[in-house]
């Protein structure tokens, strides 16, 4: 398994006149950002057993996913697929890209729920995205942030990191190391 990239720093979060993020697209935002994740992948997990509890154990598990475009490009539909006490699971993934604002919004819905979580939003500088929501976890106000590292194109990374101190300082819970395959 690849090691994570340490020098990406997280952005800072900015916050409007009212406490809602304020989120601006990079300059090099497009529609086209998620292109590197067309097809199918293989998936090698490794998921923080306990969250906000100073854990350092990790779950680790296999996963496939396949994505690709829809609504004339500006969209896209991932599946994901794995096997949790030996139950299957299903999650879907729709991305939208907002030809006005240049930002993308990534909702997640499972088989566990069936509901659409809030979307995470934000865009790409340089092949690495940053996205940002305001969210509930275990009754506690938290700053969730999706990572897409696609800096290798074929072994992309996505990783999420959660923050109970409003992005003061983050941990990281989830990692996905992505293998392209035909």
């Amino acid at each position: 398994m690849k090691s994570i990239s340490l020098e990406i720093e997280i952005p800072k979060v900015n916050f409007g006149e009212n406490g809602e993020l304020s989120i601006v697209a990079s300059e090099s935002s497009s529609k086209d950002d998620f292109d590197f994740f067309q097809g199918k992948s293989v998936i090698r997990n490794k998921k923080l057993k306990k969250r906000f509890a100073n854990c350092t154990e990790w779950l680790e598990f296999s996963s496939t996913q396949e994505m690709y475009k829809i609504l004339n490009g500006i969209g896209n539909i991932d599946n994901f697929l794995a096997t949790f006490d030996g139950e299957p699971f299903e999650g879907m993934t729709v991305r939208l890209f907002n030809p006005a604002t240049r930002l993308w919004s990534i909702y997640w819905a499972d088989s566990n729920t069936g509901t659409l979580d809030r979307p995470v939003i934000g865009s790409f500088e340089n092949k690495v995205g940053h996205f940002f929501s305001k969210d509930i976890f275990e009754d506690k106000d938290v700053l969730q942030v999706f990572r897409w590292d696609a800096r290798d194109e074929n072994n992309p990374v996505w990783s999420q990191a959660m923050s109970d101190d409003n992005g003061k300082t983050w941990e990281w819970n989830w990692y996905m190391y992505m293998t392209k395959t035909k």
